[in-house]
């Protein structure tokens, strides 16, 4: 609970230091400062597992063992396909890099 109150405060004192003078908006409260929290952390974090902590790394667990899981029920045409998709998209993907930057 003691983290919840300090991660407000943390929020609220940067929020009402940073924001006005950057952007122009108005000051906030304790209240809204928490609120601000806990959607940052629906948007941002998840609340898989229960808990609080884990950060990003906690998250890519989860998409490596869901893929993981996949991965095992396909068979060895479907695995060869995926390859193939992937190869294809992030093969375009890096040919458009290459020409953006030629165009540079």
């Amino acid at each position: 609970m003691a983290f919840v109150l300090l991660g407000g405060f943390v929020v609220m004192s940067l929020w009402n230091w940073l924001i006005p003078s950057i952007f122009g908006l108005g000051v906030i409260t304790f209240a809204q400062a928490l609120g601000l929290l806990v959607l940052s952390k629906i948007l941002f974090g998840g609340f898989r597992g229960g808990h609080w902590g884990g950060g990003c790394g906690g998250g890519l667990q989860f998409w490596k063992h869901r893929m993981a899981e996949r991965w095992d029920k396909m068979t060895p045409e479907e695995r060869h396909d995926y390859k193939q998709k992937m190869r294809n998209v992030w093969g375009r993907w890096n040919a458009r890099r290459e020409d953006k930057d030629f165009e540079d």
